[in-house]
């Protein structure tokens, strides 16, 4: 998250005491997502700029993404480190996704939006559904929001964290983002 510091901005790295992260058999799926996630089509990869951009709105309330690190996350989807979920409406236009670094079994979530209703959540249905695939895979969220905490997101403590990031690290990468 960038910080002012004079004139300049300075990165700032965040390690969150305690972690959110999204147990794999723990996600919430109501009713109303499960009809919503018949209603848009979900790709991976398919426009990570998008996605990025979206999450970049500067019309968006606590946005963070500035052109550096939109730029660095760009340059790791690239490197086919930076990943996007994408979920897109009946008219083929993109409603909702979801962004993040995927090393191993470790989706590390960065930032989603939406533009139709439940688009961003049907981006993390498919997002679950490929880690599950992954026996040792974790979801970081970083932050437990209420929002996340409704769909089955937890806190751990750091110390839990580390101690379950080598298993997640040391998984296959899911094939759906090789």
């Amino acid at each position: 998250m960038p910080i002012r510091a004079g004139v300049q901005e300075v990165l700032a790295w965040w390690s969150p005491d305690p972690r959110g992260i999204l147990p794999l058999d723990g996600l919430v799926v109501s009713r109303s997502l499960r009809r919503s996630c018949a209603r848009y089509e979900v790709t991976i990869d398919r426009d990570f700029a998008a996605v990025i951009d979206a999450c970049a709105d500067p019309s968006r309330t606590g946005r963070w993404i500035n052109r550096q690190i939109r730029d660095a996350y760009v340059r790791l989807h690239d490197l086919g480190v930076a990943h996007s979920v994408e979920a897109w409406d009946e008219d083929g236009a993109l409603a909702g996704g979801l962004y993040g670094v995927a090393i191993g079994g470790l989706f590390a979530g960065e930032s989603m939006f939406h533009r139709g209703r439940d688009a961003s959540k049907v981006a993390l249905v498919t997002l679950v559904s490929v880690l599950q695939a992954n026996e040792a895979g974790m979801l970081d969220v970083q932050w437990l929001t209420p929002h996340l905490a409704s769909l089955g997101a937890v806190e751990i403590p750091r110390r839990a964290y580390l101690a379950r990031l080598p298993a997640a690290l040391a998984a296959p990468l899911p094939p759906a983002f090789s």
